[in-house]
């Protein structure tokens, strides 16, 4: 039977207990946003249409909805933010799991940039956010779309090249970190994840201070048997390693939580040694791997000041 290994202690709660801040004003909506005839992705959104993008990408085990308060953030300083629930997330963008070459990192890559053009952005530059699955997205993007993207915002992620070399380090706990990464290939995890009321997944996200009301926006998306299958479909499409990408030339912000329990302080600290281009690396003490939910106000302080510093 699979075991799914993470750690089941909550973070201490240092910087996490921040006041929280009115980025609520103006209210995100939901959208759809059609790519293709059998891609259509579900999407929260705010910002005039035409506004300076940002494209905002979820990780494993959440959904679009991890960024509310960034959205409306964004929103409220005048930019146009976009949150999609990626391949498999979407009801409308599911092809079926079981050809594992539907969900991978390229068609996910494709996906992204076909969302940014059919909003309207054709062409233009926008800001790239990313955080866990939806962050190895973003660093791939950066690497290849390099002229695209004025600013990258990468949560608790490290660099593709930053976490193979930790996983290879003697004595190293990364992979101990990781171990779940294997177990998602196992058939039947979804099963396993799913079970008892998606008992594993809820005790995970709140062991990593997830609040409950975003867990059950969380489980809306991904409590089914369909698109836990597609999700899981990420990790079996690229099997248990990251392909080596070059150094980013693209201004990056690195938002690491010191108790994240999938990433250690080796991969995240070394991230810097892959960046050719101006880089901000911002330790959130006591936060954990979800840190959007977990800490909203400081990730939106940090988000803006970057976006700010580095206008389209």
């Amino acid at each position: 039977m699979m075991r799914v290994g993470f750690e089941s202690h909550r973070p201490h709660h240092g910087s996490a207990n921040m006041p929280i801040r009115s980025w609520s004003r103006p209210m995100a909506a939901l959208e759809k946003i059609t790519i293709a005839p059998h891609l259509t992705f579900d999407a929260v959104v705010a910002g005039e249409a035409g506004a300076p993008l940002v494209l905002l990408l979820h990780g494993f085990a959440e959904s679009m909805h991890c960024w509310r308060a960034q959205v409306s953030a964004l929103s409220n300083r005048s930019y146009r933010a976009i949150a999609p629930s990626q391949r498999g997330y979407s009801a409308g963008a599911r092809p079926d799991p079981r050809d594992a070459s539907n969900y991978h990192i390229d068609r996910l890559m494709d996906d992204a940039m076909a969302i940014v053009a059919a909003s309207g952005y054709g062409d233009e530059r926008f800001h790239l956010v990313g955080h866990d699955w939806g962050a190895s997205i973003a660093w791939a993007l950066a690497d290849r779309y390099p002229q695209r993207f004025a600013s990258l915002t990468v949560l608790s992620r490290p660099h593709p090249n930053a976490f193979n070399r930790a996983l290879q380090m003697p004595g190293n706990d990364q992979p101990h970190r990781s171990r779940h990464h294997k177990a998602f290939l196992e058939p039947g995890a979804a099963d396993v994840v799913l079970a008892d009321h998606a008992r594993w997944l809820r005790e995970r996200l709140n062991a990593a201070g997830v609040p409950s009301a975003a867990i059950e926006q969380h489980l809306s998306v991904l409590g089914n048997k369909e698109a836990m299958e597609a999700a899981l479909a990420w990790y079996r499409a690229r099997g248990a390693i990251r392909s080596p990408l070059g150094p980013i030339r693209v201004p990056t912000l690195y938002i690491w939580g010191d108790a994240d329990d999938t990433v250690g302080r080796a991969a995240a600290e070394g991230t810097e040694d892959f960046i050719a281009a101006p880089f901000s690396f911002e330790i959130l003490n006591g936060v954990g791997h979800f840190a959007a939910d977990q800490v909203p106000d400081r990730v939106c302080e940090l988000l803006l000041a970057h976006l700010k510093a580095y206008p389209v």
